[in-house]
């Protein structure tokens, strides 16, 4: 898998079916999510984002492990609309850990990558206890026979990890024993970032496994400078909306600054390795 160097996470608003949605009927607020979604990918990748998660965000408070028919029907059809106007990966993230239904959803309308929050492994959550099931989702895709990439949390956020506390062990099992095409790190909730030492240390762990690493929480325009060294993509959700608040409406001016910024200094990284490749030659 081409893992991207940029994504943008679209907070999907209440679908059919979640607490939040109640009162409307399940067409109208489809037709008002979709036309959402598709308009807010539209926009990342007109600013120079290489890919998108789509997330059910709003579908507080969130099943543990399987979601609901109308929701796999929803983000379905909510993911082929977005996959048919974008030319960038599209990733798909059913909350809280139902990889099995984000795999089927990706690999029926074309999508490139789902994210699972707990793929090996048992964490600890407000949802309560949630196992990984990497063994699963594994065969599950060579099944299906599909191209989807799988991203994985390591001590996914909002939650606490009861298997391995190490940090640089738990990149080792996800990205090794449970396959993972690359993992993520984040903060300890929504839009808080990663400690920088803890930051270093997995970099330095997946580095010498080869395992593609992204940073999936508290990713800013202040702070990208430090964060962007260490790894080898960015998932940026809250910083983006208006007001920087997780779930609000996406900020245009936001999502251009902060691409304009990201490849302004991957740009200049390129061109320090190929003057440091070239005084080598030399």
């Amino acid at each position: 898998m081409r893992i991207p160097k940029l994504i943008g996470v679209v907070h999907l608003p209440p679908l059919p079916g979640s607490p939040l949605a109640h009162g409307e009927h399940p067409v109208d607020i489809l037709q008002k999510v979709g036309m959402q979604a598709v308009e807010e990918a539209q926009m990342l990748a007109q600013a120079g984002y290489d890919g998108v998660i789509l997330e059910n965000f709003g579908d507080t408070p969130f099943y543990k492990d399987q979601v609901p028919a109308e929701t796999v029907a929803a983000l379905s059809i909510i993911a082929a609309a977005v996959r048919e106007v974008v030319d960038i990966q599209v990733g798909i993230n059913v909350l809280r850990n139902d990889g099995k239904s984000a795999l089927a959803i990706a690999a029926v309308t074309g999508c490139d990558f789902i994210r699972v929050n707990v793929l090996s492994g048992l964490a600890a959550t407000d949802q309560g206890l949630v196992e990984g099931d990497a063994a699963f989702l594994i065969r599950e895709r060579a099944r299906l026979n599909v191209p989807v990439g799988i991203l994985a949390d390591v001590h996914v956020k909002h939650a606490i990890t009861l298997s391995s506390f190490d940090l640089g062990l738990a990149i080792e099992e996800v990205g090794l024993r449970a396959m993972a095409d690359g993992v993520i790190i984040t903060g300890r909730t929504t839009g808080r970032l990663v400690d920088s030492q803890a930051l270093q240390y997995a970099s330095q762990v997946a580095r010498a496994h080869k395992i593609p690493l992204l940073i999936g929480s508290g990713a800013n325009s202040e702070n990208l400078k430090e964060i962007q060294p260490w790894v080898d993509g960015i998932i940026v959700g809250s910083h983006l909306r208006k007001g920087g608040v997780a779930g609000a409406p996406l900020d245009l001016k936001r999502t251009k600054d902060f691409a304009s910024q990201f490849l302004k200094m991957s740009k200049s990284k390129k061109t320090k390795k190929r003057d440091s490749a070239s005084k080598k030659r030399k």
